[in-house]
């Protein structure tokens, strides 16, 4: 036999959730009431708008006011108010929305909607998460309304009175309970109202009981009304853009140039996002966008809207349409905040290609700073890549800025790269008097960008089309003097000189005609080599540990090296183990040992120098 029941909630069940559960931080509390707060007053102005509440030429606006002697927190309004009877339908119930109600009821007068932020019923009760008890004081619009008063303890009951508010209102009184002391700390309230509600609709002001406002004092509100996103961008000014910038962020720098998002249809967002200058150019510098709902701040770096190589942004979002859940914390999967990341994300490389395109030099300037993100963002999203790949740079050792398609690769589709600058530095020198370019990948995402590279421009190519080398991999033709083959008795003769030297028989040793003759050798590490020694490093024993076996190669065309075996033994000895460490020293750093062991050795053959002059 079937029958039905109701499902029922005891408020002395679900207050103990909604003090612990419903929101990450209890701070949330003050973001809550002032939005609440804000959505009375919005509501006031609509009604005003289609002529259902009376004109008036007060201000709109909400105080925030601190008594730490009396351990209480008031949240006050000039909005519409409330009756008894909307106290007993709005507050009493739980997870009633007030908002919601009042979307529906003048959905056909006006566009009730805009602005209003409450949409779950449940803010006001985040009060009690802080507090051991909550006052509500208010009076409604209505002519002939009187002022109604309501308290309650957080348990199941509450008590509702007459009250003794004189103007149009609310205001929500918190008993302060001792362990959410901090909440009665002026500095804790300023820095709280700065994080949520920087950007609220109307003023908010904060004062605190032992200080009011003096006679004549014009007392500032906590806000900005009127944040620049809000503007068409044909208005705002450069001046106006950098100013926003350091008022939302701790960056004495300022913004390289910006993004003005402004959308209308298919959904409702505006923002604006900057792109900071990275201060430390050996990492990728975090940045921080922050999520808004109108003009309410919710959170920062929220994935599902910004795509995570965003993240490296700065910026403001304001997306009324966001799917919140009930904390308004988090986003409710939903597949239009998809569409919302992918327009973002399509503006981002729109203005990138828009300063490429309008002012080359500009965005030359600013590669060092805005390539990490740009290449981050080809290895986390391949759409991006497909927008972007034209307009990917390469700074080469002559100082120029190139894209792929322009850089004159080897014939076998090599390009050579640089990783640091001053310890390759004679590679470098050898490439350019041999008229050869190599590219500057100097940063710490470039080693899985140029893999990235490879694999998405060769996958679909029967053959590989671009492959890259750091400039100390081999030896290229063009590095050599002429083609007459080395001497091989020659060669063995230096080989077995420099293992003894070395004292190492497995030392691999190679020998060739090199054009730069004051170079006596220098020493290899095959790419492939280079790259797992790189991910073994980075990752373990998944890659192995086996260590990566250099080639120390000889320049016959060196007079050093030609007189080595004329020299004494234990000369001889002395300026291979020179030759072995200055070729060390430009193809990575020595350890502490081996430096001190080489300039121990500097300083010896200085002596036989010396030695020899005297003599």
């Amino acid at each position: 036999m079937k029958r039905e029941g109701q499902i029922k909630v005891h408020s002395e069940n679900i207050f103990p959730i909604i003090k612990k559960w419903l929101y990450s931080d209890k701070d949330i509390f003050l973001r809550e009431l002032v939005s609440n707060a804000c959505d009375a007053i919005q509501k006031w102005e609509r009604l005003k708008l289609i002529g259902e509440a009376p004109a008036c030429d007060d201000i709109p606006r909400t105080e925030v006011i601190l008594n730490k002697e009396q351990r209480t927190l008031t949240v006050t309004d000039n909005g519409l108010g409330m009756d008894e009877e909307e106290v007993e339908k709005y507050i009493t119930q739980i997870a009633f929305s007030g908002a919601e109600e009042f979307i529906e009821k003048y959905k056909d007068k006006t566009d009730a909607q805009a602005g209003i932020i409450g949409h779950f019923g449940l803010g006001f009760y985040s009060a009690f998460m802080v507090s051991d008890s909550v006052e509500i004081d208010t009076l409604s619009y209505r002519e002939g309304a009187s002022a109604v008063h309501w308290s309650s303890d957080g348990s199941s009951t509450y008590e509702i009175s007459e009250g003794v508010r004189a103007s149009r209102g609310t205001s929500i009184t918190l008993h302060i309970a001792e362990d959410s002391s901090e909440f009665l700390e002026e500095y804790r309230l300023r820095d709280m109202l700065h994080k949520y509600c920087q950007f609220m609709p109307y003023e908010i002001y904060f004062q605190t009981a032992d200080q009011p406002p003096k006679e004549g004092e014009t007392p500032h509100p906590v806000n900005n009304t009127a944040p620049l996103w809000q503007k068409a961008p044909k208005d705002c000014t450069k001046e106006e853009y950098v100013k926003f910038y350091h008022e939302c962020f701790s960056d004495f720098n300022d913004p390289l140039f910006w993004i003005h998002l402004n959308v209308d249809f298919p959904f409702r967002l505006k923002g604006i996002l900057y792109f900071p200058k990275q201060s430390n150019k050996l990492e990728v510098m975090p940045g921080q966008i922050k999520l808004y709902n109108n003009q309410v701040y919710i959170a920062d770096n929220i994935k599902e809207v910004v795509p995570e190589f965003l993240m490296l942004l700065k910026g403001v979002i304001d997306c009324p349409d966001l799917p919140l859940n009930v904390s308004r914390s988090f986003l409710q999967n939903d597949k239009d905040v998809a569409k919302i990341s992918k327009h973002i994300t399509k503006k981002v490389s729109d203005k990138l290609h828009m300063v490429f395109q309008e002012d080359r030099s500009a965005f030359e300037g600013y590669w060092s700073d805005i390539a990490p993100f740009i290449k981050f963002g080809c290895i986390k999203d391949e759409k991006f890549y497909e927008k972007v790949q034209d307009i990917l740079l390469f700074k080469t050792i002559n100082g120029d800025y190139l894209t792929l398609k322009e850089y004159p690769k080897e014939e076998d589709g090599t390009i050579f790269y640089v990783t640091d600058p001053n310890v390759q530095a004679q590679y470098i020198r050898m490439f350019q008097e041999s008229g050869m370019n190599a590219v500057i990948l100097d940063h710490m995402i470039d080693n899985h960008f140029i893999s990235f590279v490879e694999y998405s421009g060769n996958r679909e190519a029967e053959e590989q089309t671009v492959k890259f080398a750091r400039i100390d991999s081999h030896i290229g033709q063009a590095l050599k003097d002429g083609d007459v083959q080395p001497d091989e008795d020659l060669v063995k003769q230096l080989t077995e000189i420099f293992k003894s030297a070395i004292g190492n028989q497995e030392l691999a040793v190679e020998a060739e005609r090199l054009k730069a003759t004051d170079t006596p050798a220098v020493m290899l590490l095959s790419e492939y080599e280079r790259r797992m020694q790189d991910m073994s490093a980075m990752y373990g024993e998944m890659f192995g540990a086996s260590k990566a076996k250099s080639t120390l190669v000889l320049n016959l065309d060196n007079a050093i090296v030609q007189a080595l075996p004329k020299l004494e033994d234990s000369n001889r000895s002395l300026v291979c183990r020179h030759i072995y460490d200055l070729a060390m020293i430009s193809h990575k750093q020595l350890s502490a040992k081996e430096m001190s062991d080489f300039i121990k050795r500097s300083v010896d053959i200085l002596g036989i120098v010396a030695k020899t002059e005297t003599c």
